[in-house]
């Protein structure tokens, strides 16, 4: 059975790239790890935790991932707006896994701010997941 982890970011990716509106903005520039020089504005998956979430009867992970958004353009309106496409298309989602349940997805938190050691601005977004096995 593949990880609880592995699937919801593939599930999770499959829904992003398939926005219509998230595409127009950053393409297909959605990558687990940036590759060197990638075009700007482009999201990353960050950090993902998982923790026990069973109870006496049922199995289950609680998940939580961060997505990271990086855009050049002067001022934080791109960051945003990007942000809030993805916040839009994930918080309560029902995607579909193959070997879990998606019992339920959230926004955790989120934010943006001027990265100046890099000159770029950075959008953060945490999201909780619930998963079971099927």
């Amino acid at each position: 059975m593949p990880a609880p982890a592995a699937e919801l970011q593939k599930a999770v990716f499959d829904a992003l790239a398939g926005d219509v509106a998230l595409s127009a903005l950053v393409g297909q520039r959605i990558h687990d790890h940036a590759p060197a020089n990638v075009a700007f504005p482009y999201i990353t998956f960050g950090r993902t935790s998982l923790y026990d979430w069973s109870t006496g009867t049922e199995s289950g992970t609680e998940q939580l991932f961060t997505l990271h958004v990086w855009s050049k353009a002067k001022g934080r309106k791109e960051v945003l707006e990007i942000m809030e496409i993805a916040r839009a298309r994930l918080a309560d989602a029902a995607l579909e896994l193959d070997e879990h349940h998606l019992v339920n997805l959230r926004l955790e938190f989120s934010e943006a701010r001027y990265d100046e050691d890099l000159s770029v601005y950075h959008g953060l977004l945490r999201f909780r997941a619930v998963t079971e096995p099927k």
